[in-house]
């Protein structure tokens, strides 16, 4: 298992962990095929309208949410690192190819380890501040991160 770059701190960041009963190939398949992070990435009745992963250091990682009412958010960033069934590390501060983006707002850390016939699922979202920590939190990370992974766990298991 790779070593988090840095220990969580409370301050800046929001994390969710979790047992949950898939292997850690399913989650990882979940989280890097467009096919699959579209069933689940966007809590219900949010959806995905579009997905494009480019799974390399400096590819694409996009998404666009759309709202029970219909309106996009598109969301476009730069995977950072990739470990197959173990970490994958993107943040929107940069575009692909590292450009340097506008409006940074959260490097995202997904770690997947084997735990008993499941996964170790730890999520964590880096903030620049704490103002950006809070509004994450007030956007409803906690519920929103958990609903998705929830989402995540009962699409792997029908893959």
């Amino acid at each position: 298992m790779t070593v988090a770059p840095h220990p969580f701190d409370p301050k800046l960041d929001l994390v969710l962990e979790r047992d949950v009963d898939v292997p850690p190939h399913l989650v990882w398949a979940a989280w890097t095929q467009p096919e699959h992070l579209q069933k689940w990435f966007a809590p219900a009745p949010w959806s995905v309208a579009a997905c494009e992963i480019d799974l390399r250091p400096g590819g694409v990682f996009k998404t666009v949410m759309r709202s029970p009412e219909g309106q996009e958010f598109p969301g476009v960033g730069c995977y950072l690192e990739v470990v197959p069934h173990e970490r994958l590390v993107w943040t929107d501060a940069l575009l692909p190819g590292y450009r340097p983006s506008e409006q940074p707002f959260f490097t995202g850390v997904i770690t997947m380890q084997p735990s008993g016939g499941g996964t170790r699922y730890v999520a964590m979202a880096l903030h620049r501040d704490e103002a950006g920590r809070q509004k994450h939190a007030d956007m409803g990370f906690a519920d929103g991160w958990s609903a998705a992974l929830d989402q995540l766990v009962a699409h792997a298991k029908t893959m």
